[in-house]
């Protein structure tokens, strides 16, 4: 799909640092871009160049800044990467504890096309809890980048800084552009059904 808007949730893991990358995927498709960071990815992610990049404030926190919105724009995908063990459990139940974990329980509740792509580490993806909060968001239609059939596995501890470089931005916005191309073209099917 060509052109929409993606907005992204960014959280605190090393990737973070090259979420821009995303950006300028979205950008090369037509798309707009916003960023929201939780609280501890502010300390990854260049705000400034963001801001400048996406031409809208990174929002981390309930506050707007004066002059913007307060409220979500329209997305047509939503992109949460890196997703971090905690994120990732917070989200599959529900825990919205700060600006960016409710705006991802409101999209995710709005049905807006949504993909996770997981920074984990190998003992942490092993949890029960992990597997079980995976399993949720896939069971409520979250597509999560996942697995052999992803070509993205958890890393080996200690080894994330390495792992960081083939962080699968591109294939994240591929996927959510395909999901949101999807969920439009099924709205038009439903629209003429039910008007014929």
């Amino acid at each position: 799909m060509t052109g929409g808007h993606l907005q992204i949730v960014v959280c605190g893991a090393g990737p973070a640092a090259d979420v821009a990358r995303l950006v300028s995927a979205a950008h090369e498709q037509s798309w707009t871009a916003a960023v929201t960071a939780t609280p501890s990815a502010t300390d990854f992610i260049d705000v400034p160049a963001i801001e400048e990049l996406t031409g809208t404030p990174v929002r981390s926190t309930y506050r707007s800044s004066p002059g913007t919105r307060r409220s979500l724009p329209a997305a047509d995908a939503l992109v949460i990467a890196p997703a971090t063990y905690n994120s990732i459990n917070k989200i599959a139940l529900g825990l919205a504890d700060n600006y960016a974990t409710t705006s991802v329980a409101e999209l995710i509740g709005r049905q807006v096309p949504t993909v996770i792509v997981p920074f984990v580490n190998a003992a942490l993806a092993v949890r029960l809890p992990f597997r079980r909060a995976v399993a949720s968001l896939r069971d409520e239609g979250v597509r999560v980048l996942l697995g052999p059939e992803d070509q993205w596995e958890p890393h080996p501890p200690g080894s994330g800084n390495d792992r960081q470089l083939a962080f699968p931005w591109t294939t994240a916005f591929e996927t959510a552009a395909d999901l949101a191309y999807e969920a439009r073209t099924s709205e038009r099917h439903v629209g003429r059904g039910a008007a014929g």
